[in-house]
Formats: C-alpha cells, structure tokens, sequence
C-alpha cells in the first residue's frame, strides 16, 4: 500500500502533498480484518498543513485508502485523471461522502500549482489505464515520483511512455528519483500486452468447452484482451463478479472497450452451448469470496464448470496468495476442469519495470539521487546497489516511517514518523495492535472455554459451574462433553479451596477458577484455551 508525503518549506510553515493513499488485505494473520491501511497519525496532526491528495492511478494500493481515511486527513481536495476520478467517486459514494469531497478531475499530462508546488503528469504504462508519474517541482529542485509503470511497446489501452517529456526533465535536471522497485531482480524486460493478446486470441481457440478466464479486472487491456480472443473465436463474453463490472464502466466511462460487443448476462449465458461462451472472472488469487472461488466450489448461482472445460489464469501468482491459488485450482482440477496458467502459456505480463527498464528510465530521467520504494526491503537495498551501478551520485533505502531530507548534496533520513497499519474493522478503524486482533488470534489457535457461576453473598455456591466451549476438540477417544465436565469439577474443586472470605469477592473467584480452568485444559489438550468466567452473586 502507497501512503507518500512530500512537504516544503520551514517546519513552523510546512505546507504537505500526499502521493496516493492506498490500501493492502488481511491474511490468516488478521481474522476478521479485509482491508488493511497505513497509520496517518502524522499527517492528521498537520491536516491543516494538508493542501491535496493527488492520485497516480487507480489501483486499490494506491487509492483504496482514500474514502476510508478522507475526513481523518481534514477533508483535502482529491486530484486525479478521469478513469481514476470514476473509480475514486464510485468509492466516496458508498461511504456517503459524494457530496462533500472535493474531487478534482484533470486531464493526462497536466501541470498545475498547488502551494508550493508545481505538480506535472508524466504519461507512463503500467497494468491499468491511465497511470502517471509525477514531477513535482519546488524551488529547491524537481522530484520525479515515478508511481507503478513498466515500458511497453504496445500497451493497448492509452498511449506509451512518454520518453521525450522524461528526456526533458532530465535535461531540466531531476534532484531525485523515486521509484517502483517491485521486479528489480528480474533481468530483462517485462513484455508486452501485444503479445499477450496474440496467445491469448491461439489458446481460446484451441478449446472446445465453456472457457473462463481469470485476470485483475483492473488490468482494462487484458479485458479487452479476453474480449477480442471470445471475438475472434465465436464466443460471446459474460462478466462475473462484482469488479469486472465496476471496472469495465469505469472503462467505457473513459472512451475504452467502445467498439466490443454487449456482455450476454450471467443469467442467459447458460443458454449459450459450451464454444459459444467465455467468462471473465473475479478471484485470479483465491479469494474467497471471488466469483471463481464460488464456482471452483459448486456455489455459484449462475455459472458451474466441469469436465471438458477450460480456466486460464492471466495473472501471476502474488507472494503471499498461493495455499488459496493452489487451492482454488486443485477444486477445480477436481471437477475435471483444464487449468492453464502463466507457466504453460505467454498469457501474463507484469505491470512493473525489470531491470533494462529501470536502466532505461535512469538514462532518460538522469537522478542526482535516487530513492527506491515500492517493494520489499531486499528489493529496495538491491535497487540503490543498482542505481549506484548506473553512476547514480546518491541512493537511499528507506524504511516506512523515514522522514527523507532530500539536498543537492544527497538525501539525509533527519526524522522517523509512525509507520504502523490501521485495520478496517466492520464499520470501524482499529490500531493493528489492538486487543481485539490479538483476542482473534488467540482464540484461532485455541478457542474459547467460558465458565458460568452464581452464588450466595456469603460465597455459597447456588448454581454451576456451567462450561461452555468453542473450538475445542471432540473425538471418540475423549469426547466434548467430557472434556467440559472434567473442567466443571475443576472449577468447582477451586472454589472449593479459597477461603470464606475470598469466596465473597467475584473477582477473586473469577481469577481463580480462570487459572483452573486454563491449566487443566492444557494438562488435557495441550493448548491453553481463551477462559473467561462469569460470577453472579445474588443475595
């Protein structure tokens, strides 16, 4: 996720932009938490100070923040291209705030002046419609903020990198450049959607059942690539799942997927006989909840697949996503389903710079410094080993958080902000660390064991203790209604023990039987349980 600052001026009057305001997705790690954000505790404390959130393109790790956080940030306006602003409005509309943001829509390749800074778009490629770089002009030098691109040579959808107006902020002479970091160990370069539309438009017509193809829907030129590939094959194209839809309006919105044929409805595309037919699917990454995941599982209301037919997956594989990949595949491998990915076939191609790309962009843009960003940690220490290589007089690799002081002597990390993540809770924004998550994950790993008590006020015990539990085991050897009665005599032999006096204070009681309870299901289990006990004293 891509939360980037850029401040000028004295510390007392220091006016700020802020490059993108993404978001990332919850894991195993962060039950119960979908969408993942960065701390904004800095800036909230400058809002005042706060002049715009300009965007760079319209992919969730850059923009998926900017609803959620908006009014936290102090209400700033939002600046982004048309393709971007339909997206970014879609978002403001579901959290109600349509009416109230101010959303600025410029065209590509604007320049424009925002306080103290003389912001200009710079055209660029990536795996999106519309992605910009960003020359950020001050008066003490010009900040290329690269944003995500890749070089190719024929994008499809919009127009290629603009190479003469990077040549010509290398020549006005760029101080330092920030950049994408994400293939910097891939040598070579990252191909063309040309290609891929080529195998693709082969490899759909090589198959003679229902064909659904699984790609980001984000990705507009791969779309349209699925779309010309059904075309060509005599197949009709039916979207399934919520952000094929949302992205090809955006896409139309703008002018793109003009001349493709109207999409055939979920619920007529059963009519059609299976070569007649190709889906265009959510979930390329296991997701849960994708339409590919319900239909891998038999769930989905509209669409089912079996044998004879074919899934191709125009995607890669994202770090982190694979036991729900590899899941998803092996259900449908299970219903007989052919399954074609990246591996088989040239039907992918990364959206971000290998390492001649990067070359070539150093060549044109000529950085005095350059600031790696957008990766991993060992991704961005191999990028500025590598801008050093490029004759590159200045890197830093900076850590989330760093505060960079960028000089024509170099750039210096002169301060440290909080770089923590806010957790999108239901309708609430929890701190990553809250007890809440911790609790999750405790009772994930070892489940819940609650005891219910009622006594006298002279610490006679009236009724229980009542044990319920969630997630505990339940085999034939020891079955779950033993367990709980084995933890009952235990909480009732430690109430048992405490003095009369003790017995008349609920939360020594409580405290107790909780310390019981818990050790005598990790003597039983091996796993120590989350016990919470309820005393009630009645008179």
């Amino acid at each position: 996720m891509n939360f980037n600052l850029y401040g000028y001026g004295p510390e007392s009057d220091r006016k700020w932009i802020l490059v993108d305001c993404g978001v990332t997705f919850g894991d195993l790690s962060t039950p119960g938490i979908d969408i993942i954000m960065p701390d904004s505790r800095f800036i909230e404390e400058h809002r005042d100070d706060l002049i715009a959130i300009v965007l760079t393109h319209a992919h969730e790790d850059h923009m998926g923040a900017v609803a959620h956080l908006w009014r936290r940030l102090g209400q700033p306006p939002i600046y982004a291209t048309p393709f971007t602003a339909y997206l970014v409005r879609d978002r403001l509309a579901e959290h109600g705030l349509l009416d109230e943001a101010e959303l600025h829509e410029i065209g590509l390749n604007s320049r424009f002046v925002l306080g103290p800074f003389d912001l200009q778009l710079v055209t660029l490629t990536h795996s999106i419609p519309e992605p910009n770089g960003l020359a950020i002009r001050t008066p003490e030098g010009l900040i290329l903020h690269t944003g995500d691109w890749k070089l190719d040579p024929d994008p499809l959808i919009g127009a290629v990198t603009d190479s003469r107006a990077l040549e010509a902020l290398g020549d006005e002479g760029v101080l330092a450049m920030v950049c994408d970091s994400t293939n910097v160990f891939n040598k070579g370069e990252s191909g063309s959607e040309g290609d891929v539309r080529e195998e693709m438009i082969k490899l759909v017509g090589e198959q003679t059942g229902k064909v659904a193809i699984a790609a980001f829907a984000s990705n507009v030129a791969r779309l349209e690539t699925a779309i010309k590939a059904a075309e060509a094959n005599g197949r009709r194209v039916c979207l399934v799942g919520r952000s094929m839809y949302r992205m090809t309006a955006a896409a139309k919105h703008v002018g793109l997927l003009a001349d493709c044929a109207p999409f055939v409805e979920e619920e007529e595309a059963g009519y059609f006989p299976p070569e007649k037919i190709l889906y265009l699917c959510t979930g390329s990454q296991g997701e849960p909840r994708a339409a590919l995941s319900r239909i891998a599982e038999g769930s989905h209301r509209n669409v089912t697949l079996g044998a004879g037919d074919t899934v191709i997956f125009s995607s890669r594989v994202i770090p982190g996503n694979e036991r729900g990949i590899f899941d998803l595949m092996n259900r449908l491998a299970a219903r007989g389903v052919k399954l074609v990915t990246e591996k088989d076939r040239g039907i992918h191609v990364s959206g971000h710079p290998c390492r001649e790309e990067l070359r070539q962009m150093y060549q044109w843009a000529k950085p005095h410094i350059a600031i790696p960003v957008h990766g991993e940690r060992r991704h961005l220490m191999e990028h500025a080993q590598f801008a050093a290589s490029l004759q590159i007089p200045h890197t830093l690799s900076p850590k989330n958080g760093d505060m960079i002081r960028i000089t024509q002597n170099g750039a210096f990390v002169v301060d440290e902000a909080p770089a923590g993540r806010l957790h999108v809770d239901g309708n609430f924004i929890t701190e990553a660390d809250a007890l809440s998550i911790k609790e999750r994950r405790r009772l994930s790993f070892a489940g819940h064991v609650g005891v219910a008590m009622v006594m006298s006020d002279h610490g006679k015990l009236l009724a229980g203790p009542d044990v319920r539990a969630m997630g505990l085991p339940d085999t034939p050897d020891y079955g779950l209604d033993e367990f709980l009665d084995d933890l009952a005599d235990v909480a009732e032999r430690a109430f048992d023990r405490l003095s009369k006096r003790d017995k008349r204070d609920e939360e020594k009681v409580e405290e107790e039987v909780r310390l019981a309870v818990r050790r005598e299901a990790q003597r039983i289990w091996g796993k120590k349980p989350h016990v919470e006990v309820s005393v009630l004293s009645v008179a």
